[in-house]
């Protein structure tokens, strides 16, 4: 009887280590596979102030600065985003969305290369009333949030 019972105990140290490294291996492979997929939230002065490197894909949100934007060659389009702290000037090549107009919201995903956001995708507000979080806490800190029914000044 004495043999039975360390046998079993014995089996269930094994299935808790196995348990275990079967877990420890998963974590890993979830965290490997999601490293390009997260993709965190930066505001223009972030960015300026603290350059991410050349092949970390992040997002930037502002606003479209007036007077920036210029149609390229096909469907390139260059133009800025800002928070009213720093201007980061963006490249896209794509078609970019109906709603998309200097002086209004967008997000845009890319990476930053040599001081110029290369964006791979950009998204603009859907209707009057959407701005993303982030976008409108970026720029209620630097004073330049207008709510969409247009009460209120920048600054106030």
């Amino acid at each position: 009887m004495a043999g039975l019972k360390g046998l079993k105990k014995k089996r269930r140290i094994q299935i808790i280590v196995a348990a275990a490294i079967a877990l420890a291996v998963s974590t890993g492979l979830i965290g490997y596979a999601m490293r390009d997929g997260i993709n965190f939230f930066r505001a223009p002065a972030q960015v300026a102030e603290n350059p991410p490197g050349p092949r970390e894909v992040f997002r930037i949100g502002g606003l479209v600065e007036k007077g920036s934007l210029v149609r390229g060659q096909g469907e390139t389009v260059t133009f800025n985003v800002t928070d009213g702290a720093a201007s980061i000037p963006v490249r896209y090549t794509g078609v970019l969305p109906d709603l998309f107009k200097e002086g209004k919201g967008m997000v845009g995903t890319g990476r930053l290369v040599d001081g110029v956001f290369q964006a791979s995708e950009i998204l603009a507000k859907h209707d009057e009333n959407y701005m993303p979080k982030e976008v409108v806490d970026a720029l209620k800190k630097q004073g330049m949030y207008v709510p969409p029914d247009g009460s209120g000044a920048p600054g106030s």
